[in-house]
């Protein structure tokens, strides 16, 4: 309306214009104390909802400095007030672990904490919500698992390890036994104390075996840079590949970059413990390739071979303790393999077909790259 307009109206019509004014400004007014009250009731129940949640929050702001901490998150650290701290200041408490996204917080009392830490950026603030769940108990549970497992499988191991023990002291007996005879010639006398030699070095690879796996991966962690690792586990495993006339291969450009943490040698062992299986395995002349992978937050080693192939029932039994196919084989290598494996949060699976060689993927959890010294 114009202002001449405006004066063309008549007091009776102005009134009426002012009336309507009135009861639409009132409208509004009412509406926006109504979103007002709704508003505080919701910020009220988000708040409620917020302290009475088990897990700890904390909100960063776009420096990572702590905004907000809910009660459960303020009592991971007593005596230190998360809000308005930095991010990193937090963080400096916590220990990194096997498992991807789980950490460790040492408490006053001596014991330790272990909490899942997940983050989801906060677009519209440019900060981050951080949720750390205490999974301390369910990872005293999966640990009292994996025990029992461990304790099972060495049970239903225990005829089959009588077995396989038996078989070479029974031997090295025998050729023992051989040598007190009087008229042995020189060199039969040499050539049953070699073959004794054998049959006992044969048991003390048994026993180191079982005595691994009944151990499991319980080695020094830290980070671990895997194109380096494979590259000189591949290197090492050149003179046994040369001995038999094949070629070792590799491929590890993508895992450039790649870090896992654990323990670098249990990690050498289990890939060496593949490599050396698919050297068994090829023809004289054959192949071995050795390649990485990198997919997501895993990184994938893959060994595969030019051997004959594993037939399928054979396959479901190839990671079983004291599985063999081979008349020196202790049959634990693949099981200790994957047991460092699952150990790092990552597995070994075989694929394979009679007639078509075998591939072996160790799959591992990647971790962040280590922090540089300053």
């Amino acid at each position: 309306m114009t202002a001449d307009s405006a004066a063309s109206l008549t007091p009776e019509q102005l009134a009426l214009a002012f009336e309507q004014f009135a009861r639409a400004s009132d409208a509004l007014t009412r509406s926006y104390e109504a979103l007002q009250a709704r508003a505080r009731m919701l910020s009220e129940r988000l708040e409620v909802l917020l302290q009475a949640l088990p897990a700890g929050v904390l909100v960063l702001d776009a420096q990572d400095r702590v905004v907000q901490a809910n009660r459960a998150a303020k009592a991971l650290w007593p005596g230190l007030e998360p809000e308005g701290r930095a991010w990193a200041e937090l963080a400096a408490t916590l220990r990194p672990t096997d498992t991807p996204q789980e950490v460790e917080l040492p408490v006053p009392d001596g014991s330790v904490r272990r909490l899942d830490l997940s983050r989801a950026d906060l677009a519209a603030h440019g900060g981050r919500l951080l949720l750390l769940h205490d999974v301390t108990e369910a990872h005293r549970l999966r640990q009292a698992m994996e025990r029992n497992l461990r304790l099972a499988a060495m049970g239903e191991m225990v005829a089959a390890l009588a077995h396989q023990l038996r078989t070479p002291l029974a031997a090295a007996m025998l050729y023992v036994g051989n040598l007190a005879a009087a008229e042995l010639p020189p060199e039969r006398r040499a050539q049953l104390a070699e073959r004794a030699q054998e049959r006992l070095r044969h048991l003390e690879r048994l026993i180191g075996d079982m005595l691994l796996f009944a151990r499991g991966e319980s080695g020094a962690r830290g980070p671990v840079a895997l194109e380096p690792l494979a590259r000189e586990t591949l290197h090492a495993l050149e003179p046994l590949a040369a001995a038999k006339h094949a070629r070792l291969e590799g491929a590890f450009e993508p895992l450039a970059g790649a870090w896992v943490h654990g323990d670098a040698k249990a990690l050498a062992g289990a890939l060496t413990n593949l490599l050396e299986n698919a050297l068994q395995a090829i023809p004289e002349g054959g192949t071995v390739r050795l390649k990485g992978e990198r997919e997501g937050d895993r990184a994938r080693l893959i060994v595969s071979d030019e051997g004959p192939g594993i037939a399928a029932d054979t396959l479901e039994r190839i990671f079983e303790p004291f599985f063999t196919t081979r008349s020196e084989g202790t049959g634990l290598g693949l099981a200790i393999a994957r047991g460092v494996a699952r150990a790092h949060g990552g597995d070994i699976e075989a694929f394979s077909r009679p007639g078509e060689g075998s591939r072996f993927v160790l799959s591992l959890p990647l971790s962040p790259p280590p922090m540089e010294d300053a």
